[in-house]
């Protein structure tokens, strides 16, 4: 991805320990939720509602995937998951604090959840769940490891950035796009064992060995047993398979929704980053009078319910989130989605309805706030709009790697 700045600040390394990479959300009221630092109902959570059969509680996590630490709660308070409600996702390797829910248990039964590397940061009692996408967005302060001697300087002349998706939206295998374009052109075959039998990019070796094996013998039965016990979404797929073979749809459907999304999200993102970085190219990073902007919310974050054409002011320029109820397709977007083989109808999905990509918008260059670079230290502190990425906002500075690996 082509960078807004150009040269960088020399090579840094991330996450070599949780501690090295700490995200707090912002609520939508602008609460930041501190790490360790407990909050009252007031600052929480805004709820006049009468029945209160949820609790809305902070989530502080550290080396946990979100879902798999959310499962865990509602597991210790015999809750399913579907009874749980979050926010926003969050890194894995990372200490994160964020706003989460969970119907049916007492703000003392969560107060009480004891789960090694998990707390809880406040809860009380609330009329309504929370939603996904329901945050302002997350303030970072990442730390630094093997910075080479052009980092000691470090000042970002740019008020915005380019809000590329970050490269785990794409899957660590890098797969998950080929995987969504097959769902959408209606292969659910092809799809299936796409997801269970690619090994690009795999690195686990007892994984590869198992992919490699059930693409040669196409038998899910005896997959059961060799497919690596971490590979769970995998299992489950196979399960089905195992039970009810050609169904693929019906198997792809044992996977979490979210997941099923990712893939139909990752083609309109793919397309999304290809627009960007023909913007950054062209050197198009504001507005013109009549391109489509967003304005800016009290945090000075872009505002999606207020979409216009540009005639004067501080705006943001965005772009399509393509969907099959998008108008408006570029030039640039009608080429793109040619190269990809996939129409604006196909992001509604015959074989699996409930997958369906409407379509939306998000803002090409995003403004971050309240940075802070420790020289010393070799800390980095920022806050972004929710959505955006801070691997992202870190390549414009540096030449980053990743010492443990991705997030969530």
């Amino acid at each position: 991805m082509l960078r807004l700045a150009g040269s960088t600040f020399g090579k840094a390394v991330i996450k070599e320990r949780p501690e090295d990479f700490v995200v707090n959300e912002i609520t939508k009221s602008g609460v930041v939720l501190e790490s360790d630092a407990q909050l009252g109902c007031d600052a929480l959570w805004n709820d006049d509602g009468m029945e209160k059969k949820f609790t809305v509680f902070v989530m502080q996590k550290r080396d946990w995937n979100t879902a798999q630490a959310l499962r865990a709660i509602a597991k210790r308070l015999n809750r399913g998951i579907k009874s749980i409600g979050f926010a926003g996702t969050k890194d894995r390797k990372a200490i994160t604090t964020q706003l989460c829910s969970i119907y049916g248990a007492t703000p003392e039964q969560v107060r009480s959840v004891s789960i090694k590397d998990i707390k809880i940061n406040g809860a009380c009692a609330s009329s309504k769940a929370v939603k996904l996408g329901e945050l302002e967005g997350n303030k970072f302060m990442i730390r630094l490891s093997k910075l080479d001697g052009r980092g000691r300087d470090v000042l970002y002349n740019h008020e915005l950035f380019p809000n590329y998706f970050g490269d785990q939206r794409f899957g660590i295998r890098k797969n998950n796009q080929d995987v969504g374009i097959m769902i959408m052109k209606g292969d659910m075959e092809g799809a299936a064992m796409a997801f269970l039998t690619d090994t690009q990019n795999e690195l686990d070796k007892e994984a590869v060995m198992a992919r490699e094996r059930l693409k040669d013998e196409r038998n899910f039965k005896a997959a059961m047993a060799y497919f690596p016990r971490h590979l769970k979404y995998e299992k489950a797929v196979i399960e089905y398979l195992s039970r009810y073979e050609g169904n693929y749809a019906n198997a792809l459907r044992k996977l979490p929704r979210q997941l099923l999304m990712m893939f139909v999200h990752s083609v309109e993102d793919n397309v999304f980053n290809k627009v960007v970085e023909h913007m950054v190219m062209e050197g198009r990073t504001r507005p013109a009078e009549g391109d489509l902007v967003c304005a800016a919310d009290e945090y000075g974050f872009p505002d999606y319910s207020k979409i216009n054409r540009y005639e004067h002011g501080k705006a943001f320029p965005v772009a399509n989130l393509i969907g099959y109820d998008t108008k408006g397709i570029s030039e640039y977007e009608s080429e793109e989605l040619e190269r990809i083989g996939v129409t604006v109808e196909d992001f509604k999905v015959k074989g699996i309805p409930e997958i369906n990509c409407k379509g939306s918008f998000r803002a090409a260059f995003a403004p971050y706030n309240d940075f802070l670079w420790d020289s010393e230290k070799q800390e980095v502190r920022f806050s972004l709009p929710a959505g955006s990425y801070a691997t992202v906002f870190l390549n414009e500075l540096f030449d980053i790697q990743e010492g443990l690996g991705g997030g969530d």
